[in-house]
C-alpha cells in the first residue's frame, strides 16, 4: 500500500520561494501520476498540480508561471517549487498519488503554507 509524506512547508513573506517535498513507499513501480493539492480554510481542496510519468503536467490557472512540479521517477518522490507566492496561496498542500489509471488516489496528510503579506 502506497503511503505518502510531505515535507517542505513553513511560513514566509509574499514574494519568497518554498519547496514542497513528497516521497511515496509501499510500492517498487513508478507510481503513475503524483501531484499536489491544497485547501484554504473554509475552502474545498483544489488541483495545484500534477505529473505523470509520461511528462505530462497539469497546473491550476492560478499558479501558472510561478510554480513547478517534478518528479524522480524512480523514487517516486514529486517536488512543487512555489515562486512569487502570494497571501492567497496560504493552505494545507496535500501530496497526491495515482498508482496506475485505474487505482484510487492517496493522499498524503498535508503540510501548511502559510504567505503572509
Amino acid at each position: 500500500q502506497v503511503q505518502l509524506v510531505e515535507s517542505g512547508g513553513g511560513l514566509v513573506q509574499t514574494g519568497e520561494s518554498l519547496k514542497l517535498s513528497c516521497a511515496a513507499s509501499g510500492t517498487p513501480y513508478s507510481i503513475y501520476i503524483m501531484g499536489w493539492y491544497r485547501q484554504a480554510p473554509g475552502k474545498q481542496r483544489e488541483l495545484v498540480a500534477t505529473l505523470a510519468t509520461t511528462g505530462t503536467t497539469n497546473y491550476a490557472d492560478s499558479v501558472k508561471g510561478r510554480f513547478t512540479i517534478s518528479r524522480d521517477n524512480a523514487e517516486n518522490t514529486v517536488y512543487l517549487q512555489m515562486n512569487s507566492l502570494k497571501p492567497e496561496d496560504t493552505a494545507v498542500y496535500y501530496c497526491m498519488s495515482r498508482a496506475t489509471p485505474l487505482d484510487f488516489e492517496v493522499w498524503g496528510q498535508g503540510t501548511l503554507v502559510t504567505v503572509s503579506s
